[in-house]
């Protein structure tokens, strides 16, 4: 869709400054942010953790939070109307009338207390319309749903409903805030290819949050990378993904996994962040971690410039810039500006550096002739769900049966990792959960190896105790083994050196930890005592790129030093490939597929495998 580069945009950010207070210490967040989105444009916004991508979208909203005493410089205009320093009725109506918000929990966002249709009407003012718009966001049975509540619908439904409230008073701006992440492969492309069909038909504008550069990469028009508060590089998608000009952004690219990543080297990861706040905010604030930093990147701020290409050798060809394009064939500012001091030639020729890719060391082969770590014979788990009176109707039982998995038979060998894949709903986490004798089993048995099992679950955080510290979480699990202080002190040390973590976290609590340490911590925990399977139940699904492919590196080198099984549950088809000696895809409760990761993301044979291999968003060529 293209529109008159002469209308005004639907908003703009000219030289925004944001910093906020936390427990009596003000740091910047945003730092001379300038950025405009065109009417009918769709701007990826990319970065990693806390690079400042959601509080750009709250100062977008004029919702910054009161309690961290927000102080703001430059601009920020949604639809004309200052959004700094305009009156609180004008920022009401514009968030009435010309933002629409998708979020990346719904179930945060919807009333769980309220049916879909009043919460949609809400919104639209007559249930007609909420019909209406229902059908247009692709629920079917439309009628169905309006009397449903929130929980009873599955995440990809209850992200179109967020969708139809967005677009509900016909908005100028959709702000969508990581609507995608740990979501299956399938739905994941349904939300893109939503986003993009209300773009189309309501000629909306559209700002996507996502630190993943792939999913960007299927709807975005431009995409800007956030590095610590400011503007890295920004300019046209088919650019930004295939000729990089900022070193933070070929490291996301390096950082991402694909279906082609090789499975005999390490992954590649940013560096760690280094040195003091102040010292990295004296120069380039990417300096401690740039592989091709200088001297004047650590004391002189760079200035986004646009880099004038003509041309530039892209990653396998030649690529088409938007520069190059007919002026109608444009949607939005057509400049590739970035923010480095080392020239283009010297970015492109990192790209094609590939020295720091590490081999892996031996591989664990799995032990045949041995008894099975796992053995799992016609297993079936059935949970009994209880309905109220409208949805069980007049003489029918006030229960209802679902059975999450239908005799499953299952065997993996010691030293042998084997990866479980499908749709929110498989069973594949039931399975996981009946294997480590967390869920019961309705009929069937599961045999473990000697040593038994500990699993990782996704969200590290609520599976560390929050008010003890990391030293104590690892102590508990070494309690039965009635050793010394000084013994206990010195494998708890041993353990956060082997998960690369300063032997000062012992004495910190998890709240006070990032997402991908607060994972690394869940691994030494499961471990410290080596069990004969690690069950890792989607460990990695809503990290960063890089913590991932970090995760993701130290539960392999586990596996090979601890010569442990690995069951590594995921959605993720390019991590399942890379974790798995074999591949198990599920599907209602059901194995649909088992085989060799070559052979099932290679030659897939079932229709249910080759329909998520199709809904993997690649970029289309590695860095």
């Amino acid at each position: 869709m293209a529109t008159s580069t002469d209308a005004p945009p639907a908003a703009s950010l000219s030289g925004l400054t944001l910093s906020l207070e936390r427990d009596g210490v003000r740091s910047d967040v945003l730092r001379g942010i300038d950025l405009e989105i065109a009417r009918g444009e769709i701007v990826g916004l990319v970065g990693e953790s806390g690079s400042g991508k959601s509080v750009l979208a709250l100062a977008l909203m004029g919702l910054l939070p009161h309690r961290s005493h927000p102080e703001v410089g430059g601009a920020i205009r949604v639809a004309g109307v200052d959004m700094v320093h305009g009156r609180a009725e004008e920022l009401r109506a514009v968030r009435r009338n010309e933002l629409g918000v998708i979020f990346q929990d719904p179930m945060t966002s919807l009333n769980p207390t309220m049916r879909i249709g009043d919460q949609v009407t809400e919104a639209s003012g007559t249930s007609e319309e909420s019909l209406r718009l229902l059908t247009a966001v692709g629920i079917a049975d439309a009628e169905l749903r309006f009397r449903v509540y929130p929980h009873e619908l599955s995440g990809g439904l209850r992200q179109r409903v967020m969708a139809a409230i967005a677009v509900a008073g016909r908005p100028s701006l959709i702000i969508a805030d990581e609507p995608t992440t740990a979501l299956d492969v399938t739905v994941q492309a349904q939300v893109l290819d939503l986003l993009r069909e209300l773009r189309d038909e309501f000629g909306c504008s559209v700002v996507l949050i996502t630190h993943d550069l792939a999913v960007a990469g299927q709807i975005a028009d431009r995409i800007a990378v956030l590095y610590a508060g400011r503007i890295a590089e920004v300019g046209p998608t088919g650019e930004v993904l295939h000729a990089p000009t900022h070193p933070y952004t070929v490291g996301l690219l390096r950082s991402r996994l694909s279906l082609g990543t090789p499975r005999d080297q390490e992954l590649r990861t940013l560096r760690p962040e280094t040195g003091t706040p102040a010292e990295r905010m004296l120069g380039c604030a990417y300096h401690t971690r740039c592989p091709l930093a200088v001297e004047r990147c650590r004391v002189e701020q760079p200035p986004l410039l646009d880099i004038a290409l003509a041309s530039a050798p892209g990653i396998g060809g030649e690529v088409a810039l938007t520069a190059d394009l007919p002026t109608d064939e444009r949607l939005g500012p057509a400049d590739h500006d970035r923010a480095c001091w080392r020239t283009v030639d010297d970015v492109q020729g990192f790209i094609h550096d590939t020295a720091n890719a590490a081999p892996l060391t031996s591989r664990v082969a799995p032990g045949p002739g041995r008894e099975p770590a796992v053995r799992v014979t016609d297993l079936t788990v059935t949970f009994a769900l209880r309905q109220n009176r409208r949805q069980r109707g007049a003489g029918s039982s006030a229960a209802r049966e679902v059975r999450a998995l239908r005799g499953l038979n299952l065997t993996v060998e010691p030293g042998e990792a084997v990866s479980i894949v499908g749709e929110s709903g498989s069973g594949k986490s039931t399975l996981l959960r009946v294997i480590g004798g967390l869920t019961p089993a309705t009929s069937g048995s599961v045999a473990l190896a000697a040593g038994g099992a500990q699993m990782v679950f996704q969200d590290a955080g609520s599976s560390l105790t929050p008010w003890l510290t990391v030293g104590e979480l690892l102590g508990e699990r070494l309690a039965p083994l009635g050793l010394g202080r000084t013994e206990n002190r010195a494998r708890i040390d041993r353990a956060l050196t082997s998960i690369g973590l300063p032997l000062s976290v012992a004495r910190v609590r998890p709240a006070e930890l990032s997402g991908g340490q607060r994972q690394r911590v869940a691994l030494a925990r499961a471990t410290m005592i080596p069990p004969a399977v690690l069950l890792c139940d989607e460990p990695t699904s809503a990290l960063d790129a890089s913590l991932a492919a970090s995760v993701l590196n130290l539960i392999r080198e586990m596996r090979r030093e601890l010569e442990m099984t690995v069951l590594f549950v995921t959605h993720d088809l390019s991590v399942a490939r890379l974790m798995g000696d074999r591949i198990v895809v599920m599907t209602q409760g059901e194995i649909v597929e088992v085989g060799t990761s070559a052979d099932v993301i290679e030659r897939p044979e079932h229709p249910y495998t080759r329909r998520l291999l199709a809904s993997v968003p690649e970029i289309g060529a590695t860095v």
